[in-house]
């Protein structure tokens, strides 16, 4: 496969651009929070064991600016803000789940200790 540019990058295979969008520590378990619903900035903090703040923040903007997530902001006192999956987003799932799987299947594999 010939090699591509997104955002002035360039890539060599489709899967690096993915991890682009999905890939990092925090990124799918953001995602996969946001499965059934909208969440609010607190309840996503609450669902995410062991994500600071400012990871958070950070990895909400990035999933926005490459579409993956909408914030909507409500002009409340105090303002509220909701999270939510986009369309692309929502595709992400099936790619997100079958990871899951591969990684599930390797701990039984490598009999790797998963702390509780």
């Amino acid at each position: 496969m010939a090699d591509f540019k997104y955002q002035g990058r360039i890539y060599y295979t489709p899967i690096e651009l993915t991890m682009t969008f999905i890939g990092g520590t925090w990124k799918m378990p953001i995602i996969l929070s946001l499965r059934k619903g909208a969440l609010r900035y607190g309840e996503l903090k609450k669902a995410i064991p062991h994500i600071t703040d400012k990871m958070l923040f950070s990895q909400l903007r990035a999933l926005e600016e490459t579409g993956m997530i909408d914030r909507k902001i409500y002009k409340e006192k105090p303002p509220r803000v909701v999270y939510k999956l986009t369309p692309l987003g929502k595709r992400s799932l099936k790619v997100i789940d079958s990871l899951h799987r591969f990684g599930k299947h390797l701990i039984k594999q490598k009999s790797i200790t998963v702390p509780k």
